[in-house]
């Protein structure tokens, strides 16, 4: 078998360009770790610059032939390693592109799904708040909307701390069970505390 001569670049690119694998190893053990080196100055990921060395050695088998052209290897091979992480770093990109695309629109939907249900279950809201008797009504929307404390609505309303408080419950239940006549939710009264 023919040995490659150490630095004879010129014999070795030639060989390889004629398919001798042998010479093909020898030219990729001389500039890997270069090659890594300067691949990882680009993409600044150890991982993805050896991915990138590994697919710049395999194009280089795969289109051999073309060596024979080649008047300056070392230029050569940095232009193809320049071009294949920069096409990388640029796919890259784009996948985390489609990612945060996927996910904002998947975030809007529910966003928009739960905005919607929001909406529905305030209507209900409102509607059993609308049938309640209207003092039961005027004590508890003073209550929950406007936040007002019982001796402040009884004020208000010409009426004692306990008959207030006495309205708001009975209001507050039948609020629920409203809604889960409606609806067959049990829990939503905790909404009531917030609307």
């Amino acid at each position: 078998m023919y040995t490659i001569p150490p630095y004879d670049e010129p014999t070795l690119i030639q060989q390889v360009a004629e398919g001798n694998e042998t010479a093909f190893r020898k030219l990729v053990h001389q500039y890997a770790d270069v090659l890594g080196s300067h691949i990882y100055r680009i993409t600044h990921d150890r991982e993805q610059s050896k991915e990138i060395v590994q697919d710049v050695f395999l194009k280089i088998w795969q289109t051999r032939e073309s060596l024979i052209a080649v008047r300056n290897f070392r230029t050569y091979l940095y232009v193809v390693s320049r071009n294949q992480a920069l096409n990388a770093i640029r796919s890259v990109i784009r996948e985390r592109i489609r990612r945060k695309k996927w996910e904002q629109s998947i975030f809007t939907e529910a966003v928009d799904e739960d905005e919607k249900t929001r909406e529905q279950q305030l209507t209900l809201i409102d509607k059993a708040i609308s049938a309640l008797p209207a003092q039961q009504q005027k004590a508890w929307l003073l209550s929950r909307r406007e936040g007002l404390r019982y001796k402040d609505i009884a004020k208000q309303m010409n009426l004692s701390p306990e008959t207030v408080k006495k309205y708001i419950q009975y209001a507050s239940l039948a609020i629920t069970r409203y809604i889960e006549t409606h609806t067959g939710i049990i829990l939503i009264g905790l909404m009531l505390q917030f609307h």
